[in-house]
Order: C-alpha cells, then structure tokens, then sequence
C-alpha cells in the first residue's frame, strides 16, 4: 500500500511514527462569493504554518491527511509548497462540501460529470499542480442528504472504486451516516473504505459502534482543540476504551481536526500546534490501560490500510 501525496508516493514501513487522519493546513470556512475567499499571500502562509509542520514531523508524525476540499478553501498550490519545504508529506482530498459550500458548477454538473472529475484528480492531478489527491473528502446536512449531496456520494462512490481510494465525510448525525452507508452500499462501494468524520459529535454511542460494525471507520478529531463542543479529554477516553471494548480497534481514527492557516482571520490567526495527541492523548491511553500494540493499530496501520492506495 502507499499514500499519495504532496510529495509523491510514500511506500508502508513497519518502523515509522504516525499519521494524522484528519487535520486543516489551509482552511477557509466562508462560502466561495465571499470576498478574498481562500485568498493568501504564500510567504505568510508559509511564515506560520511551515513551524507547526516541522514540529509536528520532529514528534513523529510521518504524514497528515489534508481534509480542507473543494467548499472549503483547498489550496493544493500552497499545501505543495509547504510540504517541499518542511517535508511532511499531505495526503489532500477532492471532492466536495456540504451545503451552503457547495459551488454552483456542482449543482448543476451530472453525476457521471462529478465521477470523472474526481476519478482525473485521484488520477492525474488537481488543477495544474502535479499533485495526486489521495482520498475523497464529502459532507451531508445534519437533518440528512440534499439531492446534490446525494449525487455527489453517488458520484464520489464511483470514483473511489476506479482509484482505489478511500471516502471520508463530515457527518454529524449517525441516521445520516447509516443513510450515506445505504446509499453505498447501492452503488457497490465496499463500505470498509469509508470513514464517519466527527463521529464524536453524535450523542448516541450506540451509533458509533453499529457504524464500526457495519465495517466503516469510525474517526474521533477534535481531540485537543481549544475550542471542543465534542467534550472533554475523559470523554474522549471513554469513546475509545467503549470501541476497542466492542472489538473495533481497526476501525478506530483519531486526530485533531486543527484549522491551520485562516484567511478570514488577520494574520491566519492563532493555529494550534499539531502536537496535542502525541504528547497528552496517548499518553492518557496508555494510563487507561491501551497497549502501544493497540495505539500503534490506530495510529499507524489503520490510517495507511484506510487511505493507502494499491
């Protein structure tokens, strides 16, 4: 298996640190008529985010999972330069977000339209970077699916079937992940290459563990942020020792969810360091009684076998 990404394909190793599944490098939340949307001079962008990531790669982290797509303000140019310059190698999406993200084009293209453009840039390249995307990042409405998020799902199911590629989304709500696993499902995808972002958002635990065993991942971010409605360090223990309990060690994720560079905010604003899950969550594991054996399946074996590529 490899991981493609910013700098190329990186091959699997036994003997490496790990990857974070889901972090923001770039991000702009504003919707895309917003003024100076995804706007940002390189130098300052580079200014503060090239220390977090090499700080990040001194405490082990091999590669993180861009998850800033399309609706979102993905900057691959920006992500490339950052990568060659610290040599953290990005493994960046395409696809689409959610609505009111979603650009007008998407509303309007076919679904075998969607399929085509996301399989040329798993494929070929986003834009004129020279940059692979490496898996496909999606969302849906917490009360459930808008028609155009239901065709890009369809269309983002194909795709990934041809590429070999992983499917992530930003869902809140378990209904609707069981109702994306439907849709799935339908279309052929094996479900075992599907990630349930913010899972820990939803309330219902219950959920998580039929999602684990319905065989898609089940991925707890938010872990460190600052700013966390998802709940505290113990909770966040909890959801893990509930999984591994349930026997889903190899559907676990953890990460982060860090916003990274904003171009809303003057100066990019204040990011986080990428650093709080190595240095503070696991070792609060391994006093919960999680073995390294374990802590290594979830953060090194389970994000290569879930978005690595053959």
């Amino acid at each position: 298996m490899t991981l493609v990404t910013t700098l190329g394909a990186l091959r699997h190793a036994s003997d490496r640190g790990l990857v974070l599944p889901h972090e923001h490098v770039f991000c702009d939340l504003r919707t895309y008529e917003s003024p100076d949307y995804a706007r940002a001079d390189e130098a300052e962008v580079s200014a503060v985010m090239a220390p977090l990531l090499r700080q990040a790669r001194e405490l082990g982290v091999t590669a993180m999972v861009e998850a800033s797509t399309v609706g979102v303000g993905r900057r691959v140019d920006l992500l490339l330069t950052l990568s060659q310059t610290t040599g953290l190698p990005l493994v960046v999406p395409t696809g689409v977000y959610r609505e009111p993200w979603i650009p007008p084009w998407v509303h309007s293209a076919e679904e075998a339209e969607l399929r085509d453009w996301m399989l040329a840039e798993l494929t070929d390249g986003i834009e004129n970077t020279g940059v692979r995307a490496g898996w496909i990042k999606l969302s849906a409405g917490d009360e459930g699916l808008t028609p155009t998020e239901s065709k890009v799902l369809r269309a983002a199911a194909g795709a990934a079937q041809q590429a070999g590629a992983a499917i992530g989304s930003h869902t809140i709500s378990g209904r609707v992940v069981l109702e994306q696993i439907a849709i799935l499902d339908a279309a052929g995808f094996l479900v075992d290459r599907f990630v349930w972002i913010h899972a820990q958002r939803e309330p219902d635990v219950a959920l998580h563990l039929e999602v684990g065993r319905r065989g898609a991942a089940i991925e707890y971010d938010g872990i460190g942020r600052r700013w966390r409605p998802q709940g505290s360090d113990d909770r966040f223990v909890q959801l893990v020792l509930d999984a591994l309990k349930a026997g889903l060690t190899d559907r676990l994720l953890l990460s982060q969810d860090l916003i990274g560079y904003d171009p809303a905010l003057p100066g990019g604003g204040d990011p986080q360091p990428y650093t709080y899950l190595t240095e503070v969550f696991l070792p609060l594991l391994r006093a919960a009684g999680v073995d390294d054996e374990t802590l290594r399946t979830i953060t090194w074996d389970n994000p290569w076998r879930l978005f690595g590529r053959a």
